[in-house]
């Protein structure tokens, strides 16, 4: 199975906050009197130059009314967290109101005792012990389960009269048959100690894998830049945001602290795209920081009207986002230039009629591709005063002449399919490649099913690129089997305001490009695959 056809992972799964396990209220201190959140964790929480989300938490908060202390250490286990006397240092320092959050896993599937690190615990709850003489220390040592060690950093806390918090370890860049991974023998540890001892629990690692899946292994290895278990501070940000949105999912007191930017945060959902996510996601897909092109290498041409690009300058304007703006992403741009020339409000005609293509044809040259995406406005009227904008129904040779009443010109109106037609023509005569794509489906159902297109300006497309010689993408087919999938709600998600059936958000947006970037990789006879990215596992 390829990736992207598990690419709705994350709209597939409930909530995995624990809201049961939570503790009674805890009184929060006087601003005279900051609250300290302490961070008890491995490199995952602090690492070097940001890389850990421990290191990114203050920001959400309002560090006038609580202080987070990141205490955690690379390289630790529960265990050796305990061992070389870290935990001793937050105890020590702990006071009535307080928050520690809990999270450790990584590590402790190590060696119990080698003479590297001898960092592992017994995968477990119980009171099983091993006794050892360290090979790293040198000192005789009684090693207890990961269950012990998390029960007495619970119990501890709450001696002082502090509130534990025990997350999930964070995600790691692995997709075991191309799923992103999720449970593993630490994670279902730490949700049962997290039952066994009434601590609040959040599942971290899940909501951050609903992201990932969301995102796809293509995006999500930009966040891994040395490994698959360590982020860049981008990734580590986008962290810290998925733990104050489990937070506010449970309503934590924690939440009545947060800062300006802690209250943009969405409140955790399997359907939700986390608004830190949202902007890392789109931040690269802005034409003015797009590297600019290079005429030695071949270019990729996206043509078509607002569901390829929205607004004048295709940046997401009132939260629309079009496929050709996260398409560039999964290419290789250091072989090949991707430029989103697509035009909102066009149709197979206007695009020509307007003048777009004209910027796009003279530049065309041998090598180059375009992929094509017309239909949800060649439907509107022939000629009137508004846009003037419709094409005759069909892929025949039929013309309707007329006196544009928009533009005052005389005019010869011709069918859709005459219009791909000229474009695949066009293309050909440079000795560019065109690439068909029938149009996406809108956010229309019939009970439980998507409403998809087999005839109209689906079939018109299929019948021109066939005509012509051209590659056809069936991307209406595509798209409507992921939305019957998933189901009406969770594909509603996808799209930018209540009640809007057309324009994607930025999540609709990626979930399109890498559904395409699959059918672009399994279209016989199309070498434009061979730009695609690969991902190598790490």
């Amino acid at each position: 199975m390829h990736w992207s056809s598990c690419f709705l992972m994350g709209f597939l799964f409930s909530s995995f906050v624990d809201v049961s396990a939570m503790p009674p209220k805890t009184m929060i201190q006087s601003e005279n009197n900051r609250t300290t959140l302490f961070i008890a964790g491995n490199s995952t929480a602090k690492n070097e130059a940001a890389n850990g989300w421990g290191s990114h938490l203050q920001k959400y908060f309002d560090s006038e009314r609580l202080t987070v202390v990141n205490s955690a250490k690379a390289g630790r286990s529960s265990r050796t967290f305990i061992t070389e006397g870290l935990w001793n240092e937050i105890y020590d320092n702990l006071e009535m109101g307080d928050f520690v959050i809990i999270e450790f896993g990584h590590n402790d599937a190590g060696q119990i005792n080698d003479d590297r690190r001898a960092r592992g615990s017994i995968p477990g709850l119980g009171e099983e012990t091993e006794e050892i003489d360290n090979l790293v220390t040198g000192k005789h040592e009684i090693v207890h389960t990961f269950g012990w060690y998390m029960r007495k950093m619970i119990n501890e806390t709450r001696e002082k009269g502090a509130t534990p918090i025990v997350l999930s370890m964070t995600a790691r860049n692995v997709w075991p048959d191309n799923k992103i991974e999720r449970e593993n023998t630490f994670c279902t540890l730490s949700r049962q100690i997290a039952e066994q001892t009434g601590a609040t629990f959040i599942d971290l690692r899940n909501m951050i894998a609903d992201q990932y899946a969301l995102l796809g292994p293509i995006r999500v290895r930009e966040l891994f830049p040395k490994d698959h278990t360590h982020t860049s501070p981008e990734g580590a940000n986008i962290n810290a945001a998925m733990v104050v949105s489990g937070l506010k999912a449970i309503n934590s007191p924690l939440t009545a602290m947060l800062s300006e930017m802690g209250e943009s945060v969405t409140p955790y959902g399997p359907d939700v795209l986390v608004e830190q996510v949202r902007q890392w996601l789109t931040s690269s897909w802005m034409p003015d920081v797009q590297p600019q092109s290079d005429s030695t290498k071949p270019t990729l041409y996206a043509i078509g009207n607002s569901t390829v690009r929205t607004g004048t300058r295709g940046n997401g304007e009132n939260g629309q986002w079009g496929w050709g703006a996260p398409i560039a992403d999964f290419f290789n741009r250091s072989r090949l230039n991707v430029e989103n020339c697509a035009w909102g409000g066009t149709s197979s005609r206007t695009f020509r009629s307007l003048g777009f293509w004209e910027k796009v044809l003279p530049r065309l040259k041998a090598g180059d591709y375009v992929i094509m995406q017309f239909g949800h406005n060649d439907s509107s009227p022939i000629n009137d005063d508004r846009r003037a904008r419709g094409t005759i129904n069909g892929n025949g040779d039929e013309t309707q002449e007329i006196d544009n009443i928009l533009t005052g010109k005389h005019e010869i109106v011709h069918s859709y399919g005459w219009y791909l037609r000229q474009f695949i023509t066009e293309i050909k005569a440079k000795g560019a490649t065109p690439i068909v794509c029938s149009l996406i489906p809108r956010n229309k159902w019939t009970g439980d099913k998507i409403n998809r297109s087999i005839d109209g300006y689906v079939l018109w497309a299929k019948q021109a690129a066939e005509q012509e010689g051209a590659s056809f993408i069936p991307f209406n087919k595509l798209i409507s089997d992921h939305y019957d999938s998933a189901g009406q709600e969770r594909v509603t998600a996808l799209y930018f305001d209540e009640g809007e059936t057309t324009h994607t958000n930025a999540m609709g947006a990626q979930m399109n490009a890498a559904i395409l970037s699959e059918a672009i990789k399994s279209t016989e006879g199309l070498d434009l695959k061979n730009f695609l990215k690969v991902v190598e596992p790490q």
